[in-house]
């Protein structure tokens, strides 16, 4: 008998040479953001920063899908505050844990997906990875998840992409400011690599230290807009127009 995603770990969790790497682990469904996936998530961030063994923290994907973004199949039938109440915390947890976080990506990353690589401290991609605020679509906004994109993006950036909705590329991620950087596929695990060694040279107190500093005036803005942002999101779920995009857009999959 094949196992069901609820009957195994969509996130996995190891340690060694001082770097916790957290892996994203969610075939079925391309690594969305179900209750989960984003529980799961959750934990393996918070054992991290307990450990007093860990220095940095590695977020990364199997297969070639970062994250596709909220799990449409969940929020087409259930109420929406609660999943984005938990992606607020999970973009807090990232920005204030006292560990640097540095996510890979490899493949497409889509809506909400792109709110942890922005939540996180070093977003190292590939050049040819691909990107979407795809939810005006979809008759939402990327309202949760604006708190740590749009502080990331340049203004102009962040208005082409959120009120289009187009792909854009791993290189032009970085160039909005999305990204650290992006680099040929094939240097990618070597550039993480020596990002993550010389990060891990740091003391713990420094890197804790250093990262509340550059992170103050990000935290300042999650606490001032997570709850307009947790209601608006919600609202939009819940409307027809979004759950009639959403059902089409799911019919359309399956077809």
């Amino acid at each position: 008998m094949s196992e069901t995603p609820e009957t195994h770990e969509l996130v996995h969790y190891e340690v060694a040479d001082r770097v916790a790497t957290i892996t994203l682990d969610s075939p079925h469904n391309r690594n969305a953001l179900s209750r989960q996936l984003v529980t799961e998530l959750l934990e393996r961030i918070e054992r991290a920063e307990a450990d007093d063994d860990v220095l940095v923290v590695v977020l990364q994907s199997s297969g070639r899908v970062f994250c596709s973004g909220a799990d449409l199949s969940e929020a087409a039938t259930v109420p929406m505050e609660e999943g984005a109440r938990a992606i607020v915390a999970l973009q807090r947890l990232i920005v204030t844990m006292g560990k640097p976080v540095v996510s890979v990506v490899v493949g497409a990353v889509r809506a909400g997906g792109i709110g942890i690589v922005a939540a996180s401290d070093i977003a190292i991609v590939a050049d040819d990875a691909s990107f979407a605020l795809t939810e005006v679509k979809l008759g939402l906004a990327a309202a949760i998840i604006s708190l740590t994109v749009h502080h990331r993006m340049s203004p102009r950036a962040a208005a082409l992409t959120t009120l289009g909705g187009e792909a854009f590329s791993g290189s032009e991620a970085a160039s909005y400011g999305l990204v650290t950087k992006a680099v040929p596929a094939d240097e990618l695990d070597a550039t993480v690599a020596a990002t993550v060694a010389s990060l891990a040279t740091g003391a713990a107190q420094g890197l804790r230290e250093s990262k509340r500093v550059l992170n103050r005036d990000l935290v300042a803005r999650i606490d001032a807009g997570a709850e307009e942002m947790i209601v608006l999101s919600a609202r939009l779920f819940g409307s027809d127009e979004a759950r009639e995009a959403m059902t089409a857009f799911l019919t359309r999959k399956k077809g």
